[in-house]
């Protein structure tokens, strides 16, 4: 009888494993995603018009200010996902070019190089590493290789270092005080922030500092190391929480650094807390 469960056992997973194989392969295979006509049956917006149509983001204008660089995420309800590539036109709006065609979304591209050069984000190869490319397209490169991938970067001015943020792990997992369960899959939830929407927080964004020649990016830094705090602070804020000083020896940052106590686990300090806010209102009554 366990023989025949261990057989079973292995055939599914087996089984699994060639089917996420498939999968990947037919993702691989799949055409690749573009403009697609917008029709708009009897004058009536569906949710199938708003996918077929194109969304522009996140405009760079070039450093001599003759282009601008920015992208446009096409969507696919048969692939259930989008796809972003880049385009430069000139600042009137005129002599459109796209200069990515690629399976893989570009993402954070901005003009390096004195505009010679676009650096950016992809996730080709597996994780999101940046890349860089010339600045009609051609000769893409990547210049990093941080493991699991980053989600956002920022280079100083004189482009010799850059600044990217990348999940961390945060809390414990079960497996961490019970080392003798490895396969238990519960949690071990004692205080808050324990869980984002309908996403564990299990891990937690922190930037990280590293040197960068132009061809590689160097061994990076937690500039939050040890803080149990997310920077940029989740669940919409990125790059745009950072910024160099223009010597480019500093950055500024956002992140909420405090600490949030569950009414469950810190019973006594919130009471505390409550009853001092009471007295406060009391004291100073809102006009």
């Amino acid at each position: 009888m366990n023989k025949s469960i261990a057989t079973m056992i292995m055939a599914t997973s087996v089984l699994l494993g060639a089917c996420t194989q498939e999968a990947k392969q037919a993702e691989d295979s799949a055409p690749l995603i573009g403009r697609s006509e917008v029709k708009v049956p009897n004058g009536v917006l569906t949710p199938e018009v708003l996918y077929s149509m194109a969304r522009v983001s996140d405009p760079q204008l070039s450093p001599d200010g003759s282009k601008v660089l920015y992208g446009v995420t096409f969507m696919s309800i048969e692939q259930n996902r989008g796809n972003r590539e880049l385009f430069v036109m000139n600042p009137d709006g005129s002599d459109k070019k796209q200069i990515t065609h690629t399976p893989q979304s570009e993402q954070n591209a901005v003009w390096i190089n004195g505009g010679k050069e676009i650096a950016f984000l992809s996730n080709e190869g597996g994780s999101s590493q940046i890349w860089i490319m010339d600045a009609d397209g051609n000769n893409r490169r990547k210049v990093s290789r941080y493991e699991g991938g980053m989600n956002g970067f920022l280079l100083s001015p004189d482009e010799t270092k850059v600044l990217f943020f990348a999940d961390i792990k945060y809390g414990q997992r079960t497996v961490d005080v019970y080392p003798d369960l490895p396969k238990a899959t519960g949690r071990i939830v004692d205080d808050l922030m324990y869980k984002h929407w309908d996403e564990w927080a299990e891990t937690i964004p922190h930037p990280f500092i590293a040197s960068f020649d132009g061809r590689m990016m160097g061994e990076a830094t937690d500039i939050m190391a040890g803080e149990p705090y997310e920077c940029p602070m989740k669940p919409f804020n990125g790059v745009e929480d950072f910024s160099w000083s223009p010597d480019g020896k500093k950055v500024a940052y956002a992140s909420r650094k405090k600490q949030v106590w569950s009414i469950v686990s810190q019973p006594i300090p919130i009471f505390i807390y409550m009853i001092w806010k009471r007295n406060r209102l009391l004291i100073f009554p809102k006009e």
